[in-house]
C-alpha cells in the first residue's frame, strides 16, 4: 500500500509536467516516416550527386532540426523589434553572424574546402534591385507567416498555411527570374563591396570591423528595448534535461551558435554558403518548362546557368539542402507531438499566397533571402547583407499596417509577451 501511495503523486506530477510543457507524445508513425524519408533521400543524393550531396542533405536535416527546436525566426525577430522594440532575437542573430563570420574567415584563409574547391562567399552588388527586392521580401515574410527558412521548417512542422506560402514562393521566384534581366541590366547599381577585399583592411581587419558593427547593433537593441520597455518573448514548449535536445525548445543563443557552425560547414563542404531560394527558382522553372515555357531564353538562365534545368534536382546542392530542412523539421515536430494540420481561414490563405509571391519575387531581385543574402551575405563580409537587413526591416514596418487586414496579430507594448 505504501509503494502505491508513493507512486501515485509521481505519476500525477509527470502527467502534469507533460501537460504544462505544451508537448505531446511522439507521433511514432510520422517519426518513422520522417526517418525513412531521410534514408531514401540520402540514397538518392549520394547515388545521383555523390558524397558531397549526401553530406549537404544531412547538413540540411540538422539545420531543419535546429530551426524548429529553437523556432529560430527572422520574420518574428524583425516584427518584434519594429513593433515593440524587443531585440532578444535580433541579438541572437548578431551572435550567429559573429560566430559564422569568424568561421568563414578561417575557411577563407585556408583557401580550400573539403572537396578541393576554392571557397567563395555570397557577395553581391548594392543597387535598385537589392533595395526593392529586400523591401518586398520584408513585407512578404510578414504576410506569408515566415521567411525562406521559416517557410521550409514550418512546412515540415505541419503549419497548413505554409504549404500555400511555399507554392506561391516558388511561383514568385519564377516571376523574378523572368524579370531578372530588367532589374540587373536596366536599373542603377554599385559594384559589390566586401569588408575584407574592398575595404583595404584585409582579412583580419575586415573581421574586426564586422565584430564592431555586430556589437554596435547588439548594444542598439538593448538601448531600444529599455527605452520602449518591451514585453519579453513568450516561452516555448520544452522538456527538461537531456530530453530537451530531442523534444523541447532550445535556447535562442545556443541555436544561434549551432546555425553558425552548420552554415560554416556548408561553406566548407560545397564551397559556398547556405542558400535556399535558388532551389525554389529551379523547381518552378522546371515546372514552367514542363508546361511548354522556354525559360532558357531568360537572362537568369543564360549560358552555363541553364545546366541544372536539364539535370536531376539531386545534383543541385540548394535543392538537396532544402529537402533536408523540411525533413529535419518534420522529425523535430513529430518527436514533440506537434505536427498538426489545420483548416486554413480564407484571409490567412490570401495572406500566405500574397506573402509567398512577394518573397519569391523579392528574393530573386535581392540576390537571396534572409539566408542567402542576410545570414550568408553578412557572414561573407558583404555590404549587401546589411543593406538587405535594413530594407527588410522597412518592409516589415510597412507590413505591420497590413497584417491586421488579414486577421493577423501585431505585437503591442501592452502585451505581457510578444
Amino acid at each position: 500500500m505504501g509503494m502505491t501511495a508513493n507512486a501515485l503523486p509521481k505519476k500525477t506530477e509527470a502527467v502534469s509536467n507533460k501537460k504544462n510543457s505544451g508537448l505531446g507524445s511522439p507521433q511514432r508513425k510520422i517519426v518513422i516516416a520522417a526517418l525513412a524519408a531521410a534514408v531514401i533521400l540520402s540514397i538518392f543524393a549520394i547515388r545521383i550527386g555523390g558524397m558531397e550531396q549526401g553530406l549537404l542533405l544531412w547538413l540540411g536535416l540538422l539545420l531543419g532540426f535546429t530551426l524548429f527546436h529553437a523556432r529560430f525566426g527572422f520574420t518574428s525577430a524583425f516584427r518584434r523589434f519594429m513593433a515593440v522594440g524587443n531585440g532578444e532575437a535580433i541579438r541572437a542573430h548578431m551572435l550567429m553572424l559573429a560566430v559564422a563570420s569568424t568561421l568563414f574567415a578561417i575557411i577563407f584563409s585556408l583557401n580550400t574546402t573539403l572537396f578541393g574547391a576554392q571557397p567563395a562567399g555570397n557577395v553581391s552588388p548594392v543597387g535598385t534591385s537589392l533595395i526593392v527586392g529586400a523591401f518586398l521580401f520584408g513585407i512578404g515574410m510578414q504576410l506569408g507567416g515566415g521567411c525562406a527558412s521559416g517557410t521550409l521548417y514550418a512546412v515540415g512542422g505541419g503549419r497548413s498555411e505554409m504549404f500555400l506560402t511555399l507554392i506561391a514562393f516558388i511561383a514568385g521566384s519564377v516571376l523574378g527570374a523572368w524579370h531578372y534581366g530588367f532589374w540587373m541590366n536596366d536599373t542603377p547599381s554599385f559594384q559589390a563591396f566586401s569588408l575584407i577585399k574592398d575595404s583595404g583592411l584585409g582579412l583580419f581587419g575586415g573581421w574586426a570591423l564586422q565584430m564592431v558593427i555586430l556589437g554596435a547593433i547588439t548594444v542598439l537593441t538593448v538601448i531600444v528595448e529599455k527605452r520602449r520597455r518591451s514585453p519579453k518573448m513568450a516561452a516555448l514548449p520544452t522538456a527538461s534535461g537531456w530530453k530537451r535536445i530531442f523534444l523541447g525548445s532550445w535556447p535562442l543563443m545556443a541555436a544561434a551558435v549551432v546555425l553558425a557552425v552548420l552554415n560554416a560547414a556548408t561553406l566548407y563542404v560545397k564551397g559556398s554558403p547556405w542558400g535556399i531560394t535558388s532551389g525554389f527558382t529551379l523547381w518552378g522553372s522546371k515546372a514552367a518548362m514542363a508546361l511548354g515555357i522556354d525559360v532558357t531564353k531568360w537572362s537568369y538562365w543564360a549560358g552555363e546557368k541553364a545546366a541544372p534545368l536539364h539535370q536531376s534536382v539531386f545534383t543541385d546542392a540548394t535543392s538537396v539542402m532544402n529537402f533536408g530542412v523540411i525533413v529535419g523539421a518534420l522529425l523535430a515536430s513529430t518527436l514533440g507531438g506537434l505536427f498538426v494540420l489545420r483548416k486554413i481561414p480564407m484571409k490567412r490563405a490570401m495572406a500566405a499566397i500574397i506573402g509567398g509571391l512577394l518573397m519569391g519575387y523579392g528574393a530573386r531581385l535581392a540576390f537571396g533571402c534572409n539566408i542567402g543574402a542576410y545570414f550568408s551575405g553578412i557572414a561573407s563580409f558583404s555590404l549587401h547583407g546589411y543593406v538587405w537587413g535594413i530594407m527588410a526591416m522597412l518592409g516589415t514596418y510597412t507590413a505591420l499596417y497590413l497584417r491586421p487586414l488579414f486577421g493577423m496579430s501585431v505585437p503591442k507594448s501592452t502585451d505581457h509577451f510578444c
